[in-house]
């Protein structure tokens, strides 16, 4: 970044004109739309739908679009800054367990931590949220509470240790847990939602005979009847949501699940690819083109229940592309830009006290860059084991330097990356999923159909910075 800067500033280039000299650069993009293109300035993720009978008069260096995008080109480099560069850590995933009851196809800690894994006590989770605290009390703005969730393998095999937490630090942390819903009961449901913790479930289908191919105990039996019982005894509670994540065994029948979830009221849900850190999970890859036609098809479906119902299913990684697009500041995910949020807005504690960019990174040794309970958190930040993923730039990485879009995909994943495709300087997965999803979320906006796909609030804070309606 500072070799760029450095150049841009000793060219004689007046800046003038886009794509010469030191000029921005806009790049056309078809978005499969009968009427819009979309034009993106890739450095600053500016962008503008153009009728396609318009392109040249709105790319004329006159045009009041360009005008006003000069005037604005600045504001809009440093709001890219901020996002990428200038964010503080206020979130972590915790895990209190490396045990899980589940042995499910695609998981992403080790087989052996998850059997035979340790666990903090009550004790040593309390004194763990401890020093949590005082930490973002040096980082997290006057007024704004740090999140902390809880996050497995299985944290409810913790349940003693997670609930001691919430009940002793429930007005300095917002909480939330992911589970897989088999040890949820009436008890810990009533303590979770009585002390408002954000609750995610996992649950891959929308019938026994597709859920529990791939999420199954460690005897190879599901739990699909569970959680569905479990989903409907949280009906009603807004501050829950429902993982899907997307493979082989589930892809074509994405439709369907959405269907089923909106079914059961499921205010949120996540479409999730498959994080192919490990080979399990790289066994049951879908294909980036099949993938993308069914991901499609299941959002046209969540916007025709819309219609017909009034009632979202928001799809949150999607929306999250999306908003990246039209308020890049409002995003609520931190793994759709570069660098990802691993080790700069949240990071991971393991149940030993153990640190790491992000839980995807739990169980690899080299991503371990100190313990919660020995050493400074300030400190364990700039480790070499942080900052191989901090420093993980869009920029860094063929052919995503060249796409116009690599601000609103931000070529995830770095534990894909590094365990998939041997560095970090390379490509993840699913990168014909992410361009699709844009191309997708471009058309909607020209549609005017957005709103329908954004959870409510969405533009709260929000402020205009450019507008031009003549094009």
């Amino acid at each position: 970044m500072e070799l760029n800067k450095s150049l841009e500033n000793s060219a004689s280039s007046g800046g003038r004109y886009f794509n010469t000299g030191n000029g921005p650069t806009i790049q056309l993009i078809d978005i499969g739309h009968p009427v819009y293109v979309a034009i993106v300035d890739p450095d600053t993720a500016f962008w503008s739908l153009l009728k396609k009978e318009k392109i040249s008069e709105a790319l004329d260096n006159s045009s009041s679009l360009m005008h006003e995008f000069h005037k604005k080109r600045d504001s809009f480099a440093q709001e890219m800054e901020i996002l990428r560069f200038g964010l503080k850590p206020s979130a972590v995933y915790f895990n209190p367990t490396e045990r899980c009851n589940l042995n499910c196809s695609y998981c992403y800690i080790p087989e052996d931590m998850r059997r035979n894994g340790g666990q903090m006590s009550p004790h040593e989770l309390i004194q763990a949220l401890g020093i949590l605290k005082e930490y973002f009390r040096g980082v997290v703005p006057e007024g704004r509470l740090p999140q902390v969730v809880f996050h497995g393998s299985e944290p409810m095999l913790a349940r003693d240790a997670v609930f001691a937490g919430i009940e002793e630090y429930k007005d300095d942390f917002i909480f939330g847990i992911q589970t897989n819903g088999t040890l949820l009961d009436d008890e810990s449901i009533s303590f979770l939602t009585t002390h408002g913790t954000g609750i995610g479930l996992s649950l891959d289908g929308h019938e026994k005979s597709v859920a529990d191919l791939t999420r199954k105990n460690w005897a190879g039996e599901g739990f699909f009847r569970k959680n569905i019982t479990i989903l409907e005894k949280l009906n009603g509670y807004p501050n829950y949501n429902v993982i899907c994540t997307v493979t082989t065994q589930n892809m074509g029948f994405l439709s369907e699940i959405v269907g089923f979830l909106h079914k059961l009221e499921v205010p949120v849900g996540m479409l999730n690819p498959v994080r192919c850190t490990r080979q399990g999970a790289r066994d049951i890859k879908p294909m980036d083109s099949d993938l993308s036609v069914h991901y499609l098809n299941a959002l046209d479906r969540t916007f025709e229940l819309y219609q017909e119902t009034g009632r979202r299913l928001v799809i949150a990684n999607f929306a999250n592309v999306l908003v990246s697009i039209v308020a890049p500041l409002a995003r609520r995910l931190m793994c759709d830009i570069s660098p990802c949020g691993g080790g700069r807005c949240f990071f991971a504690v393991g149940a030993r006290g153990d640190l790491f960019p992000c839980s995807e990174f739990v169980g690899v040794r080299e991503f371990n860059g100190g313990n919660l309970f020995r050493d400074d958190i300030s400190n364990i930040l700039e480790t070499e084991a942080f900052r191989s993923v901090t420093g993980r730039q869009v920029e860094d990485i063929m052919p995503c330097s060249a796409c116009a879009v690599r601000h609103f995909c931000g070529s995830p994943c770095p534990a894909e990356a590094y365990e998939m495709n041997g560095g970090m300087n390379r490509t993840g997965a699913f990168c014909e999923l992410y361009e699709e999803q844009v191309r997708y979320a471009m058309r909607l906006i020209a549609d005017g159909k957005e709103n329908a796909f954004l959870w409510d609030g969405w533009d709260s804070g929000t402020s205009t910075t450019l507008e031009v309606f003549s094009l």
